[in-house]
């Protein structure tokens, strides 16, 4: 099984960063039945207008489709006008993985 990875970085405006991170950390299990493996957040202290979001889905199909979850749109909206507008990431196929059997 392979699996599909979204790695990004949000910028805020200037002291919105724990607003937004209190936004993506809400719990969310819409998330899980949308095939959501893992879904964290993070920030760095030398980047205080950046939160940073690793995902890994079941499938890049499974990722997509969650943006049209009404809890997913709830949060973006929510986010929003908290963002500066300043994106970046990664996304890729996961082919496997040293903590766990994932054959190619």
């Amino acid at each position: 099984m392979t699996t599909f990875a979204n790695v990004g970085s949000l910028g805020t405006k200037p002291g919105k960063r724990d607003a937004v991170v209190e936004i993506l950390t809400q719990l969310n299990p819409d998330l899980i039945e949308a095939g959501c493996l893992l879904y964290e957040v993070g920030v760095r202290d030398d980047e205080p207008d950046t939160v940073f979001v690793v995902e890994l889905w079941e499938s890049e199909e499974a990722h997509k489709e969650s943006l049209q979850l009404q809890s997913v749109k709830d949060s973006i909206n929510d986010a929003i006008p908290l963002l500066s507008g300043q994106f970046d990431g990664e996304h890729f196929t996961v082919l496997g993985s040293p903590l766990r059997n994932m054959p190619r």
